[in-house]
This record gives C-alpha cells, sequence and structure tokens, in this order.
C-alpha cells in the first residue's frame, strides 16, 4: 500500500509498521518531494538485498543508507530513513539505530565540503583540539554547523585509522594529515577555487 504522508501525521505514522513512500516538506528534495530511489538505485537496491538470505534483508542495511544519503542531498532525513525501512522490510526505529550510530551519516543538511575531524587519543595528544578550534574560528562555526553560504560543515568524529599521520580529518574520499593551522589554511582556500571552478 502507497501512502502519502503530511507533516501534520508524520509523527503519529513513525511507530506504526508500515510500507510507504512519504511526503514531506522539509525533505531533501524539496517543499512535498517525493522520496524514491530513481530506478537505477532501486535496482542497485535490490542487488544488494539479494547478497542475502530471505528475511535477513536488513544485513543490506549501510550500503542501503550510503544509496539514500547520496541520493537525497547528502543527509538522512526522517522521511528519508523510513523509506529505507520500508525498503527492507524493517521498523524504522532499526535505521535510526544504524544512521545515529555512525557519524558516517548526516542527519542534518551539511556543507559542500565537510571537514571531519578526528578528535580521539593519538590526533588529540597530537594538538587536533588546536585544529578543531582554529578551524571554528577561521570558518565562524562550531563542531557540528555549517557555514552560513552552504560551503562548510565542521564535524568531530572518533578514530579514522590513521593514528600515525595525526592530527588529521576526513575531506571527502581523502584524508589530510599531519595538520597545521597552514595546512588548514590551504585545505580551505583549495575547497574556495574547487568551488568556485566548478560553479
Amino acid at each position: 500500500m502507497r501512502r502519502t504522508l503530511q507533516l501534520s501525521d508524520y509523527i503519529i505514522i513513525n511507530f506504526k509498521k508500515t510500507s510507504f513512500i512519504g511526503v514531506y516538506k522539509n525533505s531533501p528534495l524539496g517543499d512535498g518531494g517525493m522520496i524514491t530511489f530513481s530506478d537505477d538505485k532501486l535496482k542497485q537496491v535490490d542487488e544488494l538485498i539479494s547478497h542475502y538470505p530471505e528475511g535477513k534483508q536488513k544485513s543490506a542495511i549501510l550500503p542501503v543508507l550510503h544509496l539514500a544519503q547520496q541520493e537525497f542531498g547528502g543527509w538522512l532525513d526522517v522521511p528519508v530513513m523510513d523509506y529505507v525501512a520500508s525498503l527492507l522490510k524493517i521498523e524504522p526505529i532499526e535505521v535510526y539505530e544504524v544512521a545515529t550510530f555512525y557519524s558516517m551519516y548526516n542527519l542534518k543538511p551539511v556543507g559542500r565540503y565537510m571537514f571531519e575531524v578526528c578528535q580521539t587519543g593519538p590526533c588529540m595528544i597530537n594538538g587536533s583540539d588546536s585544529i578543531i578550534k582554529y578551524i571554528g574560528e577561521k570558518l565562524g562555526i562550531k563542531p557540528g554547523e555549517t557555514t552560513n553560504d552552504g560551503m562548510f560543515t565542521l564535524k568531530t568524529v572518533e578514530c579514522l585509522g590513521a593514528c600515525g599521520y595525526a592530527p588529521m580529518m576526513q575531506l571527502g574520499k581523502t584524508y589530510r594529515e599531519h595538520l597545521t593551522k597552514e595546512k588548514v589554511d590551504q585545505v580551505i582556500e583549495e575547497c574556495r577555487n574547487n568551488a568556485a571552478k566548478n560553479n
């Protein structure tokens, strides 16, 4: 059964076992955007689910959430997570549990460039706190915030597995290592130059 939801009845429906495509005023697709994967992405979802035995489709949750984040604006809004739950035939809370546990999933809109700075032991000993503070001062934001122009998001994360290169951060699919204030300035400038070229 397909059901279109309004914002006013959204909270009630979250807690019911259902399969639906939702409509949500603040969705990543814009006002009243329909939340559904493209045909290509639906094929990818089906292929991912096919790797697991019948009734174990929840095992595909991590890669399906990655697809959803790519497809719907770089973050996972509640209606998007509910849509993933409906595809996997699981409860929405099971998706929320996973999405809130891992830092690789964004639960609110993020900037074009996301600085994910490691804040665990080796990075902290090597100055990640001062790097986080410097990035925040330079961009005028705190961890978890995005610049007003939507260009940068600063996020603190747990170990990224590059302790020998501390302090470090992830920017997209690359690591930026042995960070200093000067290197941070270079990264910010590089991002701004790339954004100017690609606009």
